[in-house]
């Protein structure tokens, strides 16, 4: 009889369990659930880069689209070979008529953005220098001066905020860098400017584990194919949404980059990064029209040109960067940066507009 007792005992407690485990699956679940659809709905908040030698088409965008952006970006500071700031005469040309434009949006951020290509006296440049990053962050006193001349320029001309492109860095570096990151974005925040960071899909997870809390991080999710490959779009949906999860990791609200525009690869090997103008004048000399990447959204055709060396094209119009901010959403990532401003279409201009104008409202 105890026997049997017992075997009744523990079967009703494994039948609680057993319902207890249901409940708790269904209920989890069903916040997922409601989570995702939640995300999905989040509004967009675009942001944009206008670069120094494109900023008069850069401009004739912006004058389209500045009222979706919550910010703008230049970018358009450099070094010297005393490893200081140097601005362009492009970006002093420019500079006028990007705060002019840019002060019409009530709310639009205007910040400056620093990349690490040094300039030599010859003009020549050494485009994404990790020496160069090596010695700013090698130590407090270096660091402490990187930061003082960032505050003199940005304060000078009329930013709101500042963005860091740092690429290429050295392992060696990281940590040294994620302190800059740190002291910079206590000094800016002291003086009421804002910081943003740019990060390279391939950052390794050991790098980022060392980033620091506070500063915008902004993720690029484009490379996937382009100068350094064969054919291919500039970024998939697999891809988007595989950096979206890895954004996650860093607390705050972040964005993703996406790039408009696309890439010819000639025959040849020679391979030239085309707007998205540019793309669609090639399309229309071709007899077909391009097809569709269903993994990607991105448009891709080949012709062949006068001097008999055929060529294959994959660009992004309004459609596939609808579509890769689906891909984003869907994973939780709301904020949109577009690289770059110049010579878009109408027709994708007018796309992101409504897409914006369209998540206010979801």
């Amino acid at each position: 009889m105890k026997n049997r007792r017992r075997k009744w005992a523990g079967a009703v407690v494994l039948m609680a369990l057993c319902a207890a485990v249901s409940f708790w699956w269904l209920h989890t679940g069903e916040q997922e659930k409601a989570l995702q659809a939640q995300l999905t709905q989040t509004e967009v908040k675009l942001s944009a880069w206008i670069t120094d030698w494109q900023w008069k088409t850069g401009i004739t965008d912006l004058k389209k689209l500045g009222g979706e952006l919550e910010e703008i970006h230049f970018f358009a500071a450099y070094f010297n070979p005393k490893d200081e700031l140097h601005l362009t005469s492009d970006f002093r040309e420019g500079l006028p008529e990007f705060l002019e434009n840019s002060r019409k949006g009530e709310q639009l951020r205007r910040v400056l953005t620093i990349v690490n290509d040094r300039f030599d006296t010859d003009g020549t440049a050494d485009q994404k220098d990790p020496a160069l990053i090596s010695r700013i962050v090698a130590t407090r006193e270096s660091r402490s001066l990187h930061v003082g001349h960032i505050l003199a320029v940005v304060s000078q001309h009329g930013f709101s905020g500042v963005e860091l492109d740092y690429e290429k860095v050295r392992k060696e570096d990281w940590a040294n860098l994620s302190a800059l990151y740190e002291e910079l974005y206590e000094r800016l925040q002291a003086e009421g400017f804002s910081l943003r960071i740019v990060l390279e899909p391939g950052i390794s997870q050991s790098s980022f584990d060392l980033l620091p809390e506070g500063p915008d991080y902004v993720l690029m999710a484009y490379n996937l194919y382009g100068g350094h490959s064969g054919p291919g779009p500039k970024a998939d949906h697999a891809m988007i949404r595989k950096l979206a999860d890895k954004l996650h990791g860093i607390p705050g609200d972040h964005a993703i980059a996406l790039s408009v525009g696309g890439f010819d690869w000639a025959e040849n090997g020679k391979v030239v990064s085309l707007t998205e103008k540019r793309a669609v004048e090639l399309a229309h000399a071709i007899s077909d029209d391009p097809r569709r990447d269903p993994s990607s959204g991105a448009l891709y055709f080949e012709y062949t040109d006068d001097q008999g060396i055929g060529h294959t094209v994959w660009y992004a119009d309004g459609m596939t960067i609808a579509g890769w901010v689906d891909a984003a959403r869907d994973s939780g990532i709301s904020k949109i940066a577009i690289w770059r401003l110049g010579d878009m279409e109408e027709d994708t201009l007018k796309q992101l507009k409504e897409y914006h104008q369209q998540s206010q409202h979801e």
